[in-house]
């Protein structure tokens, strides 16, 4: 396809959807001073494989608003992306469908945010009961603005402080604490686990916890949520299938923007009780919109090979982080139960804000600020297939002789 008739599409695309009149700004991503370095940006007009953007910043793709156009298109080409109504028809009932034979639930239905998600399955599996048991440095806790006590009148307990993960002795004990310790109980009738867990660097939680965890749930009658927002993830490092994973849980929510590159939304999967409510409750609580094909026709292209994909991803990522570590100036490290973020640490003759305005300069290649201790945090992703690996290794080592101190 030549430039012009390229932006010629583009133009039409735009008209189609309604999209002439905003402007297309660069997506921040969350990504300001504190994770990327002076001088690295996203390039709009990079449209081509040979120059597409790799990141050690993100667990997706980070399109900018024109490849996102340019994608949607090249769907639609191989495959007419169907509309929706109000969530309804089109590509959101295959995508549900995609998701519910993928995590073996009754049904899958498409939510318009992941905090929707959370909330709204635990406020259904809790029914009456006010606490629900959450991991101290979840989502849910930590990053949903009090949302289950604000809006839904749930209590969250939280367990596993300054721990990746709380165990099936932690739970008890916390369980025991509230039994024994109040007066005037109230119910609890839900517990969460996060997994992989993102405030522990993308840590996973051992199958052995969560199976313990899910048998004692069952047996004493409680539900259990799993926030599996990068579950695709945890999949590829620990060789779990999803299907697995969700059948010992009742309900699951998984991103569709965090490593399937749409530009927002989510899933939420379980047995048709709770997932038949849902429409009601994303509505009263102002999740119905109008139209959401452009995100589930992105999840689901992305949707189609991704273990494949992922099983690649990590391969070349171990190629990738051997030949790197055989560097002096660079060491890469795991982390405990570790999925796609390691610990990158450079040598003391090495700037790094240098190393990384070169990398993005002159490869187009994102890497991460170095945190307080000096950690740079070295995300693996799906763009690491972009190019050849000895021209990412390759890169890299030309950009670490230009950033001598």
């Amino acid at each position: 396809m030549s430039s012009k008739n390229s932006k010629a599409n583009r133009r039409n695309f735009l008209k189609l959807c309604g999209l002439t009149s905003l402007p297309l700004m660069v997506p921040s991503l969350g990504l300001g001073s504190s994770i990327l370095n002076e001088g690295q940006k996203f390039n709009p007009d990079v449209l081509d494989d040979d120059n597409q953007l790799i990141n050690f910043v993100t667990d997706g793709l980070m399109f900018s608003p024109q490849e996102r156009i340019q994608k949607l298109m090249e769907i639609d080409k191989l495959h007419p992306i169907k509309t929706d109504f109000y969530g309804n028809g089109g590509a959101i009932s295959e995508l549900e469908q995609a998701f519910a034979k993928l995590t073996g639930k009754e049904k899958a239905i498409f939510v318009p945010t992941g905090t929707m998600a959370n909330q709204l399955a635990i406020k259904l599996l809790n029914k009456d009961n006010t606490k629900v048991i959450v991991p101290e440095n979840s989502h849910i806790f930590r990053d949903e603005a009090d949302a289950a006590q604000a809006v839904h009148n749930k209590r969250l307990i939280p367990v596993g402080k300054n721990k990746p993960h709380f165990n099936l002795q932690d739970l008890k004990d916390t369980i025991a604490y509230y039994n024994s310790g109040e007066v005037f109980k109230s119910g609890l009738g839900t517990i969460v686990i996060e997994h992989p867990v993102r405030r522990a660097d993308g840590a996973s939680v051992p199958l052995e916890t969560i199976k313990s965890i899910s048998n004692y749930c069952r047996e004493n009658g409680y539900k259990l949520h799993l926030d599996g927002a990068r579950i695709h993830i945890a999949a590829a490092y620990t060789k779990v299938s999803i299907s697995e994973y969700a059948s010992y849980f009742d309900t699951v929510y998984i991103s569709l923007y965090k490593y399937l590159n749409a530009s927002g939304g989510a899933i939420l999967a379980g047995d048709a009780e709770i997932i038949d409510k849902m429409n009601h409750q994303i509505k009263i609580y102002g999740g119905t919109t109008y139209q959401n094909w452009d995100e589930a026709a992105m999840a689901l292209h992305y949707l189609k090979g991704i273990e494949d994909r992922w099983q690649k991803a990590t391969l070349v990522a171990k190629q990738i982080i051997s030949s790197l570590n055989k560097l002096k100036e660079v060491t890469i490290s795991d982390i405990d139960n570790h999925t796609n973020i390691y610990n990158l640490v450079l040598d003391e003759s090495i700037d790094a804000r240098k190393l990384a305005q070169t990398l993005s300069r002159e490869y187009n290649i994102l890497l991460r600020n170095p945190n307080s201790k000096g950690i740079v945090k070295f995300s693996i992703n799906e763009s690491i297939l972009r190019k050849d690996t000895n021209y990412i290794i390759n890169a890299w080592k030309k950009s670490i002789k230009h950033s001598r101190k």
